[in-house]
């Protein structure tokens, strides 16, 4: 019975160590992409690298959301407003994009 014990704390720290292991490759993405993006640091970056970013912006909300707040245990209604709300946060951000772009 020990050893049931003694088990059991390791698996949520196990998915923490993972999901946070992701968080981590998904900012080298981001960060790799807006370095690819132009050679001078006062241009915008170009339309796919900035997608790129929003992407991996809303995967890791996501797996914080998920995760680390704990959204996943949470009834549907919960998971579904947080992330439409992540999902129009970023969508607003990407029409600023746009039409700073189109400016």
């Amino acid at each position: 019975m020990h050893s049931r014990t003694k088990g059991a704390p390791t698996h949520p720290t196990r998915r923490l160590l993972i999901t946070w292991a992701v968080l981590m490759g998904l900012t080298l993405i981001s960060m790799a992409s807006a370095r690819l993006g132009g050679e001078t640091r006062l241009e915008a970056l170009p339309l796919w690298s900035a997608g790129l970013l929003l992407a991996t912006t809303f995967f890791k909300a996501h797996r914080v959301l998920m995760v680390y707040l704990g959204l996943a245990a949470s009834t549907p209604a919960w998971r579904g407003a947080f992330t439409g709300l992540t999902l129009f946060t970023l969508l607003l951000v990407g029409a600023g994009y746009l039409v700073a772009q189109a400016a």
